[in-house]
């Protein structure tokens, strides 16, 4: 925004230029009417709405809320992993971005297409190791030689996390991770095209004192069959439905739990108003119904249910009859 705000000295200089004749207003009038080009890199293909990033931003955030779980059990140890950063590059641009020696943990993701890929950067690997070898989580950076155990130590860690990977993803699709392939060099790594756009997420990894990044590299072709339910418009939905039967069963038990009064009528009466000033103790007013008719049992102010008077337990009671039509007024 500072490179757009002029001095007051090149304010001065721009209107003396106009005023001089040495700048033309209509010139400059017509250069900001024509229209602008704007640099479009065919390389680096936009393939996914900023929507969609924000819909695999959100299945990440979750994941890492997983991994940090997974690993603090596993570890016992101070873990942390949150999501930083989500973006879609070309393969051959996140290829050049991670160090020339790390962790590469490729997953096939039946029955989604293609392949996932899991970078770890090598400082966070060994400090897991190092933990889970008995060891206080210090960290050293021999990627180029590891050796069989490690190499099994840490393709079934990583095995075992991403398999949480399933979990985060289960509002979208159901899926199979499996690890495919275990590499250091990315160079001997080619699962799509140079050019082939892939979503990044980058999940910043704390573990004791160690601190470092896990990449995870989706290709396009990958979340391709998913594509439309990762709009906002498929969430909202998704949510909607998730809330209705747990809005219900509550709304249900506080209803059965609420208190409402019923009354039984033993009949009703028409009488003047004068005849309602004089009555007095001992006097009777006749009902519009015989003893033989069935009462009339309301809830609330509303007819629900007929019976008849009786005694219970030497107490005054009134059995139910039967059920009133819906909408059946009393009288009626």
């Amino acid at each position: 925004m500072s490179a757009d705000i002029l001095s007051q000295n090149e304010i001065d200089a721009l209107l003396s230029a106009l005023s001089s004749g040495e700048m033309d207003a209509d010139e400059l009038k017509k250069e900001q009417q024509e229209k602008k080009v704007k640099v479009y890199d065919f390389k680096r293909a936009l393939r996914f709405s900023k929507d969609q990033i924000r819909s695999l931003t959100r299945i990440h955030e979750n994941y890492a809320r997983l991994l940090t779980t997974f690993f603090s059990a596993q570890l016992r140890t101070y873990v942390q992993i949150s999501v930083t950063s989500a973006d879609q590059i070309p393969y051959e641009e996140f290829i050049r971005s991670i160090p020339k020696m790390t962790i590469l943990n490729v997953f096939d993701v039946p029955p989604l297409e293609g392949r996932i890929l899991m970078e770890v950067n090598p400082n966070i690997a060994y400090a897991m190791m190092d933990r889970m070898m008995g060891g206080r989580g210090s960290s050293i950076n021999k990627v180029e030689n590891l050796t069989e155990i490690e190499t099994k130590i840490m393709s079934n860690t990583f095995e075992s996390a991403f398999d949480h990977f399933r979990e985060a993803m289960e509002d979208l699709i159901d899926i199979e991770p499996s690890l495919a392939e275990f590499e250091v060099n990315p160079q001997f790594l080619q699962m799509v095209s140079p050019n082939e756009t892939v979503v990044v997420i980058s999940l910043s990894t704390t573990i004791g004192d160690t601190s470092g990044m896990i990449n995870i590299c989706i290709p396009h072709v990958v979340l391709e069959p998913i594509m439309p339910k990762l709009s906002g418009h498929y969430w909202m939905q998704a949510e909607k439905k998730e809330r209705l039967p747990e809005f219900t069963s509550r709304l249900e038990e506080n209803i059965q739990q609420s208190i409402v009064p019923i009354v039984a009528e033993l009949g009703t009466s028409d009488i003047s108003i004068q005849d309602f000033l004089m009555l007095d103790i001992g006097d009777v007013i006749e009902m519009n119904q015989t003893i033989q008719q069935p009462l009339i049992i309301k809830v609330g102010d509303i007819p629900k249910f007929i019976g008849q008077p009786g005694k219970l337990n030497k107490k005054m009671a009134v059995q139910v009859l039967g059920t009133l039509e819906e909408g059946k007024e009393d009288g009626e």
